[in-house]
């Protein structure tokens, strides 16, 4: 059986599920496949609605739906309210993705038998994957990157079904979201939900499935790549892994700024975020090394989801405890809870300790490494491992010069004067990077999260009776195609 706690006290909440077997996976998936055969064929307008009809219905679930999250999360009313408004969000998102329909990337050459050799009529566009997807939900975001979440809102928009393995730390949450998700689709089975680790096996190993999503560690993505890797078929595996989001701070960035947003990053969540700002380079002098224990001290710690994460942490910082203890926050309350720590070295000695020392400690902790010059940077930020994100503080573009050419390269968000914490769910934003930080280049937030599970299908000399209303003449859909070259935005 399967238990939610609450990690203010370890103790069980919830009701105890039972662990789906073999044959109720199968089962799952099997009527996820036929509920997706409609749903495939559904009008790119009705997909939409339905869409919005999901969204409608989670924001009017949220005094629900924030209070169960809580016992099994202690996240707080005010950001599972704001996490359940943002998944909502993703779907209205993506209703409005598959209206505009530029996502499909249809492209016409029309014949023309005055080349050589002669073209054929050739016209191609983007189908959803012919199967179910499978969705590894994430434990720090029980709403946005779970159930309902990134991956479930772009798979559905494209027209595929999918299956979910629910994320143990909040299991009981994972069934009401899921539950109230399929009461608005017009096909119900379309979202399916499975419990257990054995599971997630058996999910992402049935021959229905065609693609995986993941948000998690390095070892769980690992994982699910070797048992894709046992598949007769192989499958795509869209994951989102280990990510230390490497900031530098030059010379004229301005202190009490930078050491506050620092300190409201680290901890936010109790540093439960993927894009938490685990490696900071700082110009030697007190001054900011000062702002910054200030700033930390000033923080709390606090629970975190699960007695596993809790002791993942701990492990990390006992790994981190060779360098020298910087500041550290007040303790936090609970049974999981722990407390936030900044440790330091110089660039020398933490060049010395790469690659062990870049890796990811999830949680409330950060590493602030002290340069004397800029130059010095760009050889170690060469050998740190890929991120989601990396940022820049100062006031001169000239200045980071080097710095911020070896970011690009290493990072799939670069920002400025900002923070890496929260994710803007808009058209433009990408959310991967470089590996480990994801096994591909595609994103898992933003409108193009859709690519994954999308495929193109070139029709050659292709009866118009039989072609899809995208690539028909006279474009009757009005959608943006590319024709004979020229881009068209259709109306």
């Amino acid at each position: 059986m399967i238990y939610g706690h609450d990690p203010r006290t370890g103790q069980t909440v919830g009701d105890a599920l039972p662990e789906t077997d073999t044959a109720g996976v199968d089962l799952v998936v099997s009527a996820a496949a036929a509920a997706g055969q409609a749903w495939r064929a559904t009008p790119a307008a009705e997909r939409a609605q339905a869409l919005e009809a999901v969204a409608d219905a989670l924001a009017a679930h949220v005094d629900e739906l924030w209070q169960l999250a809580d016992q099994e999360t202690a996240l707080g009313e005010a950001r599972l309210r704001g996490e359940v408004a943002r998944t909502a969000g993703q779907f209205r998102l993506f209703a409005e993705v598959i209206r505009d329909g530029g996502y499909l990337e249809a492209i016409i050459d029309h014949a023309d038998g005055s080349l050589t050799p002669p073209r054929p009529d050739v016209r191609r566009m983007k189908h959803a994957l012919p199967g179910v997807v499978a969705v590894f939900a994430a434990s720090n975001f029980p709403f946005a990157f779970s159930v309902a979440g990134g991956d479930t809102a772009s798979a559905l928009a494209a027209g595929c079904a999918v299956v979910v393995k629910a994320h143990p730390g909040h299991p009981n949450t994972s069934e009401r979201v899921a539950k109230i998700v399929r009461e608005a689709l017009p096909y119900p089975d379309l979202l399916g939900l499975v419990q257990g680790m054995g599971a997630g096996a058996d999910l992402v190993q049935h021959p229905l499935v065609v693609a995986a999503g993941f948000t998690g560690s390095v070892a769980g993505g690992k994982a699910i790549q070797q048992l894709i890797d046992e598949r007769e078929t192989p499958i795509p595996f869209y994951g989102e892994l280990g990510s230390v989001n490497p900031v530098v701070v030059l010379p004229s960035a301005p202190v009490d700024k930078v050491a506050a947003g620092f300190a409201g990053s680290l901890t936010l969540g109790v540093g439960q975020f993927c894009t938490n700002p685990g490696l900071m380079f700082v110009p030697e002098g007190d001054g900011l090394r000062k702002a910054i224990v200030e700033a930390v001290e000033g923080t709390s710690g606090g629970p975190m989801l699960a007695e596993r994460i809790r002791d993942g942490y701990l492990g990390a910082i006992e790994r981190l405890g060779e360098l020298r203890l910087l500041a550290e926050g007040k303790a936090g309350e609970g049974s999981w809870a722990v407390t936030p720590k900044v440790f330091t070295a110089d660039l020398d000695t933490f060049a010395e300790k790469l690659p062990e020392i870049g890796e990811e400690c999830f949680g409330p902790a950060s590493i602030v490494v002290t340069y004397r010059e800029v130059g010095e940077l760009r050889a170690v930020l060469e050998r740190l491992d890929g991120s989601l994100t990396a940022t820049v503080h100062g006031t001169d573009p000239d200045e980071a010069g080097e710095v911020a050419e070896v970011l690009g390269r290493k990072a799939g968000r670069l920002i400025w004067n900002g923070w890496p914490t929260g994710v803007a769910v808009c058209w433009a934003m990408h959310h991967g990077g470089p590996w480990p930080s994801a096994t591909t280049a595609s994103t898992s937030v933003g409108a193009t999260a859709i690519e994954r599970w999308l495929a193109p299908t070139a029709y050659q000399d292709w009866p118009e009776a039989l072609l899809p209303d995208e690539l028909k003449e006279g474009n009757p859909l009005g959608i943006p195609r590319r024709v004979d070259g020229r881009l068209q935005l259709g109306g």
